[in-house]
């Protein structure tokens, strides 16, 4: 069961990665149209599944051996001084919290009752902040943390 997690929660994470582009290049081209429900609802699928991606990460981080069982068996010290220990214990986590309070933070802007061009420029000032943040957190296959690691997974 673990492994399937891993694989969609690796899966998921292309999706969301396209619908922050998706997000970001409606916003971006239509900053001087008005904020419509196509603009809302792109950020609600895409708050979705982020919401759904943590969700798969938590589990992943208390039932794997990269997270909770990681700190609970080296310590927190000797996590801290292993930069593949700590990535997936700490970094990964804490980063991708962020991005993720970020989507939700963009996405409430969508829904407030301000200019139609204020809300082009926060979420694609939030949601391209996200985008960062999960580009620097993902284990990527050409960084030392994601050595080993495919670009799909399951291939």
């Amino acid at each position: 069961m673990y492994n399937g997690m891993l694989h969609l929660h690796s899966v998921l994470r292309w999706i969301i990665l396209i619908l922050l582009l998706v997000c970001l290049y409606k916003s971006f081209v239509d900053k001087a149209k008005p904020f419509t429900s196509s603009h809302r609802k792109a950020g609600m699928i895409l708050m979705i599944c982020a919401d759904i991606m943590l969700l798969l990460g938590f589990y992943q981080w208390f039932a794997g051996d990269w997270g909770l069982k990681s700190i609970q068996n080296n310590g927190l010290s000797v996590v801290m001084k292993n930069s593949g220990l700590r990535f997936f214990a700490i970094e990964h986590l804490i980063l991708m919290l962020v991005a993720i309070i970020l989507i939700h933070i963009g996405y409430s802007f969508a829904k407030k009752n301000v200019p139609d061009v204020t809300k082009h420029k926060r979420t694609l000032l939030f949601y391209g902040l996200s985008l960062l943040i999960i580009l620097i957190a993902v284990p990527w296959p050409f960084r030392d943390v994601g050595a080993g690691r495919t670009w799909f997974p399951g291939m």
